[in-house]
């Protein structure tokens, strides 16, 4: 349909064409969305094409040019040549007239002496010579001007074969260029049709609790349904998938945030007794009782752990607890008493009372680790070392 137009050129814009094709179908059998692109890529394939056929013309300038010098160069090598050949020519003539008078010197004085008949053979003699030496002539001549032809003819096959390998060499990149142009224009519709259908998971999926296969006949009432045809069926499952993690995510961090804010919630907090905090809260109530109970011990859980953590850095911060601590308890006791007595001041101590065993596990661990390291360098030690680092 554009290769039908004559009236555009390489700077036509596309505002001042578009409404020619206006009550063309082929015109509106194409989408609105990709109508200019493809005119784009029009213009750049004239372009391309216009600047093949000017790099051909100078290619055969070139090779006309190269003709000219070499017929230059060939006629003045065959005018040497021919002024050779004259000069040998004529030095052959000379000699050829020489030797003739010199035989018409010897013949007239043999003619004195031979008989009429004798004579009459040597003439005829003299000019079979003649007619022998000028058949030699014609045949060189003939000799050159096959040798000639046969150049003319071998440098046209040359230019002839140069243009078709550059016309060759354009049509690769030309066709190169156009894949990588097909590819980036697959690669945008694929991450428009991406963009549609994740608008679309966000309007119409709300909550994480649908499989894909009943969101798919929901999904496909909506007349935006029809952008994301051309999505790949393994792509639109992944990015449901993709969506629902998210939707878990953010409602288990909602969920969190609830629990975080109950300021009587403990670790040794039962799911009964805060499931009647918590009732009335929409966090709560998008589970069920059973995945809200599952929640909260996982919640708990992490709890647990991140009050260990915070254990194990009060002792590192705690300076009177060294490398001594385990002799001094085998000497004496109470010396350990002494020691958590001074922890219960940390509420991080405190917050494990319910798993003392597993606490006091902890603290014997770490007065082995301190004891197994010794002392600590001196401070002038451990400046040097620093330095060397």
């Amino acid at each position: 349909m554009l290769r039908e137009r004559h009236d555009i050129e390489r700077h036509t814009r596309w505002y001042d064409i578009k409404k020619k094709f206006e009550t063309d179908a082929r015109y509106r059998a194409v989408d609105s969305m990709y109508r200019e692109e493809y005119f784009e890529d029009y213009l750049h394939i004239m372009k391309e094409e216009k600047r093949r056929e000017r790099e051909l013309r100078d290619q055969r300038d070139r090779e006309r040019q190269k003709e000219r010098k070499s017929d230059r160069r060939d006629r003045e090598k065959d005018k040497d040549k021919s002024r050779k050949d004259s000069r040998k020519d004529r030095s052959r003539t000379r000699d050829r007239d020489r030797k003739s008078r010199e035989k018409d010197e010897k013949s007239k004085d043999r003619k004195k002496q031979d008989t009429p008949e004798e004579g009459e053979h040597h003439e005829e003699s003299e000019q079979e010579e003649r007619a022998g030496s000028e058949d030699s002539e014609v045949a060189r001549q003939r000799e050159s001007e096959a040798e000639q032809k046969q150049k003319d003819r071998e440098r046209k096959l040359r230019a002839e074969q140069s243009i078709r390998e550059r016309e060759k060499e354009v049509h690769r990149t030309l066709a190169g260029h156009l894949r990588d142009r097909d590819k980036e224009r697959e690669h945008h519709k694929r991450d428009e049709c991406i963009g549609h259908f994740t608008a679309l998971l966000t309007d119409l999926v709300r909550t994480p609790d649908f499989t894909w296969k009943e969101v798919k006949r929901q999904l496909r009432k909506d007349h935006r349904w029809e952008l994301i045809e051309t999505l790949d069926r393994d792509d639109r499952e992944r990015i449901f998938n993709e969506h629902i993690d998210n939707l878990m995510k953010k409602k288990r961090e909602k969920f969190r945030e609830m629990l975080d804010e109950i300021g009587t919630l403990q670790l040794t907090s039962t799911w009964k007794e805060i499931k009647k905090l918590i009732k009335d809260d929409p966090r709560y109530l998008k589970y069920s009782s059973d995945k809200g109970e599952r929640e909260y011990r996982d919640y708990i859980k992490d709890k647990t752990m991140q009050a260990k953590t915070a254990l194990r850095e009060l002792l590192q911060e705690c300076k009177f607890i060294t490398h001594k601590s385990t002799d001094l308890i085998k000497e004496n006791a109470n010396h350990l008493k002494e020691i958590q007595d001074i922890l219960k001041n940390d509420k991080r101590y405190l917050v494990l009372d319910h798993l003392e065993e597993e606490r006091s596990s902890i603290l014997l661990a770490f007065l082995e680790e301190m004891n197994k390291r010794g002392p600590p360098p001196p401070p002038t030690a451990s400046e040097s070392t620093r330095r060397n680092k």
